[in-house]
């Protein structure tokens, strides 16, 4: 592979990137308003779908294929890594209990 090659397959990664996390950015707010709008349904329809996952054997897991999560505590000048046991649940949604 040339070097110009590569280079323009690094800069098409890049603007796909970055149309993903925009498209990300913009569902992920729409999600938010029609959750606030439709609580009882958002509600019922998040619990329909993790039943499904669990069916059908699908996890949460980080990047690297984990499914713990690590949570990293600041105090002061010192930082220690947590990792928690989730079986996969690292995104359930509590909503509003309102």
């Amino acid at each position: 592979m040339t070097l110009t090659n590569r280079n323009k397959r690094i800069e098409s990664a890049m603007r796909m990137a970055v149309r993903q996390r925009n498209y990300r950015r913009v569902r992920d707010r729409a999600l938010t308003r029609l959750a606030q709008a439709y609580p009882e349904t958002y509600k019922e329809l998040l619990e329909l779908e993790k039943v499904s996952d669990e069916t059908t054997g699908a996890k949460w897991v980080d990047i690297d294929g984990n499914s713990s999560l690590v949570v990293v505590a600041r105090s002061g000048r010192s930082t220690e890594n947590i990792v928690i046991e989730t079986d996969g649940d690292f995104y359930e949604d509590e909503g509003d209990d309102e």
